[in-house]
This record gives structure tokens, C-alpha cells and sequence, in this order.
């Protein structure tokens, strides 16, 4: 049976790793789990590294936090929908807000819940997913300070996760202006400018963040070392925190294209030949993942001679060429994942979590 495995040594080095980065520069940082799909032992595992702040984007996962360790400061990354408030005060010390009448609703939920409930306002920067357009921010934050129960504890924005949009300096340093605009107007004091996710980190190892951003969201990049400039793994990191590991169900040598009409297939894809297959045969291995578990695209072969072929809805065909390593049925094959890939395995019921 197919099953994905954390490797708790290469988590903790990218942990170390990231957290001298840190610590060396004096920012605050906090680790996004939302990848984990709320798996209470792969949660653990993260709060064991030592870690004082998760962030994830479903509530319920926050509150597994708080159960785990009630100390680590829980933080909900998007503009939280309003039949949930009440949890999000509850088991979320701070949100991403954007909306001035989500903020009045928590407000008024923290005054009932007797709680001081702090926020990051959240700012368009250009990539056109969640943030107050700029033009507002001002009279945005004017009315959020008359709020009661309600503290403001940074301004932050998020790149890369909608339209591709990169961040750089210019956009970073006006994000830092920005705070100390709302200081300057208001004679109040905002700690975080929270403009680091796993795309910045580039930016920091090259030296060219500006000195204001100093706090930092980081997934990606602690779970797969990459830089996603790049898309090269990071010198001194891991790249294979978490594996996937399939089995052989069926192996045989085949011809290397289909005979008959040619129709759509179940997600409507037609197949086209190449005809200077005809005649060639491969081994072809059926493993026991499909579609319904992760996308073919995000799966990275651990060897070159494997070639993914495609998958239906729960069975993924690769190729072995001349199977030269004499695979047999039941033997396990491994994956790198990407990102994608690995939230697709968390989220499915059918596969597995160990932990080594």
C-alpha cells in the first residue's frame, strides 16, 4: 500500500537551517502547516522542532495546534469567513484581515469572549489575491484603531500566490514605509512588517531585504529547501523532507501504443501518437496511487529511468524501459513531490503518514 514519510532528521535541518538565518538577522519567523491537512502526528512534529508560532489557513488545524501545545501563538493567514469567527478568536491569537466589517465582527466576538484578539492588516501589492488597496490604508487603519478588544500587531502582504507576482525590494520597502506611515499618523507602534514567505527568501540569503521586513511566513521552503526563484533546491538544505512511496501492482512488458479507436478519456484528454513508437514495447509498472490522490505533474521520479507515463483515478502507469532493476510486484517505488503534490497526498485518506 502506497504511503508518504516525513523524515524527522531532514526537517529538523531545514528548521535549524532557516531559524540561524534568522535569528542571525533578528527576524521573527513562524512555520505555515496548512500543507499538513491537520495530521496531529506531523503537527507534533513541527511543534517538537521548537517553534513558538504556527500558522495554517483552516481553523480546525489551529485548534489541533492549541491542543497540542496551548503556549504556540496560532495564526489564521486569510481573511477569515464570518460564520467562523468565533472559533478564530478562540483557537487563532492573530488573523489576516482585510475587511473593515470581519474586524467590527471580531471585535465584537472578542469583547463576549473576554480576549484581546491582534491582527495583520493585509495590503495589495500587486498581485491582485487579498490585501486593502493602498489608497485606503489610512482611514483603513484609522477605524480599526477605535475598535475595542482588537490590537494591530503588523502589516503584511502576500506575492507569488495568485498571478506569479515576484517580490523585490521596491515592493518591500514600500510596505515598510507604509508602517511607518500608520505609526507617524496615529503615535502607535506596529511590531511586524510581515513581508517574508518562502519567495522572499532569495531576497534575504542575496541581501537585498529591506531592513524593515522582519517577520517572516515559511512553508515551501522549510518542507522542500527550494529557492522558488530558482526553483533550485538551496545550498546546505533538504529536498526530500517528505517522500511518497508507492506499490507495484502489475508488471509487464507492453507496446508503447494503444490499439483502437481512440477516444477521450476520463478527463476528457484525447491521446496522441507517435508513430515512431509503433512496434516498440517497455515495461510498464501500474502502481497503487491515481489522480484521486496527486496530480502526475507533481510527482518527480527519483531515477532516470522511470518516466511517468499518466494515471487514472486510482492507478499511475510509468514506464521502467528494459525494468533493468528487475522490479516485481509488490516492490515500492519512491517519489519526490512538489508542493502541490504533497497537499493533494496529505489531503487524501487513502495513503498513509508514517514518520522515520
Amino acid at each position: 500500500m502506497a504511503y508518504l514519510k516525513l523524515y524527522r532528521d531532514k526537517l529538523k535541518h531545514n528548521y535549524d537551517y532557516l531559524n540561524k538565518i534568522f535569528k542571525n538577522r533578528e527576524i521573527g519567523w513562524g512555520i505555515v502547516t496548512k500543507l499538513f491537512c491537520g495530521n496531529e502526528d506531523f503537527l507534533r512534529e513541527v511543534i517538537n522542532l521548537g517553534t513558538d508560532e504556527i500558522h495554517d489557513s483552516r481553523i480546525s488545524n489551529l485548534a489541533t495546534v492549541k491542543s497540542i501545545n496551548p503556549d504556540v501563538q496560532t495564526v489564521y493567514i486569510k481573511p477569515p469567513p464570518k460564520d467562523i469567527i468565533p472559533d478564530v478568536v478562540k483557537y487563532a491569537d492573530v488573523s489576516f484581515n482585510t475587511e473593515l466589517s470581519t474586524i467590527r465582527e471580531i471585535s465584537k466576538v472578542a469583547q463576549k469572549q473576554n480576549v484581546q484578539h491582534k491582527v495583520i492588516i493585509m495590503i495589495e501589492m500587486g498581485d491582485l489575491r487579498e490585501g486593502v488597496m493602498r489608497d485606503d490604508l489610512v482611514d483603513f487603519y484609522g477605524e480599526i484603531f477605535k475598535l475595542p478588544n482588537i490590537t494591530i500587531v503588523g502589516l503584511g502582504t502576500n506575492l507569488n500566490c495568485l498571478h506569479g507576482i515576484m517580490p523585490d525590494a521596491d515592493k518591500l520597502i514600500q510596505l515598510s514605509l507604509y508602517k511607518q506611515i500608520i505609526e507617524l499618523k496615529f503615535n502607535r507602534t506596529i511590531p511586524w512588517v510581515s513581508g517574508g514567505t518562502s519567495v522572499t527568501i532569495p531576497l534575504l540569503l542575496r541581501g537585498e531585504l529591506p531592513e524593515g521586513v522582519n517577520h517572516f511566513r515559511i512553508g515551501e521552503t522549510l518542507y522542500f529547501g527550494l529557492d522558488l526563484f530558482s526553483g533550485d533546491v538551496i545550498e546546505g538544505m533538504e529536498s526530500s523532507v517528505m517522500e511518497l512511496y508507492t506499490q507495484i501492482i502489475e508488471i509487464n512488458e507492453k507496446p508503447m501504443v494503444p490499439s483502437g479507436q481512440i477516444g477521450q478519456d476520463p478527463t476528457g484528454n484525447t491521446f496522441e501518437i507517435d508513430e515512431d513508437m509503433y512496434g516498440k514495447k517497455a515495461y510498464r509498472a501500474i502502481l497503487d496511487v491515481g489522480n484521486l490522490d496527486i496530480q502526475p505533474e507533481y510527482l518527480i521520479p527519483k531515477t532516470d529511468d522511470l518516466n511517468i507515463v499518466d494515471a487514472s483515478s486510482d492507478m499511475l502507469v510509468v514506464d521502467v524501459g528494459e525494468n533493468s532493476g528487475d522490479l516485481k510486484v509488490g516492490d515500492m517505488i519512491p517519489f519526490k513531490l512538489k508542493y502541490m503534490g504533497a497537499l493533494g497526498i496529505m489531503n487524501s485518506d487513502y495513503i498513509d503518514k508514517v514518520i522515520e
